[in-house]
């Protein structure tokens, strides 16, 4: 065997040890692939979980902002500016923004005074994808709703802390 013979045989040996092979890398791939497939919408599910937080405490605080309203004026209001807000409705939604609310307060001359505050899902930025929480509503008789998208009660998964 001439020298040159056996370097050349070392470095294909060494060249063949030296990368990974085709099987190895779909196996990384396969398992790359299942956790992603795990790990996303874990991830997006915490995502949503947060948002729907933050509604529920702004509707709380909110109803809270009222109750003060109403012991020093004797009415509740829908007036945003009474509140403390810039707006309600779609046009101004609060937090992060990926929900709105909507404040009812019916006329104190045909029924007791009384407010429903409402939190929606703000069209087009995710939040209007969860399926389980499509909306929470607290009323001024501390009565806390919730409605999944099929507009059925899931208030004990929505509101979980009642």
């Amino acid at each position: 065997m001439t020298p040159q013979h056996r370097i050349s045989t070392r470095l294909a040996a060494r060249a063949r040890t030296a990368g990974f092979t085709l099987i190895e890398l779909m196996i990384v791939v396969v398992i790359v692939t299942v956790l992603v497939m795990v790990a996303v919408p874990t991830y997006l599910n915490q995502i949503r979980e947060s948002r729907r937080t933050e509604a529920r405490d702004y509707l709380v605080e909110l109803a809270s902002r009222e109750e003060r309203y109403y012991a020093t004026q004797n009415a509740y209001t829908s007036t945003a500016s009474n509140l403390g807000y810039g707006g309600f409705g779609s046009g101004n939604p609060v937090g992060s923004g990926y929900y709105y609310i909507t404040v009812t307060v019916p006329d104190p001359s045909v029924t007791a005074p009384s407010f429903s505050l409402t939190a929606t899902p703000v069209a087009g930025k995710g939040q209007d994808k969860d399926s389980y929480c499509a909306s929470f509503t607290v009323e001024s008789n501390g009565k806390r709703t919730a409605l999944n998208s099929a507009t059925a009660d899931d208030s004990s998964v929505c509101w979980p802390s009642q």
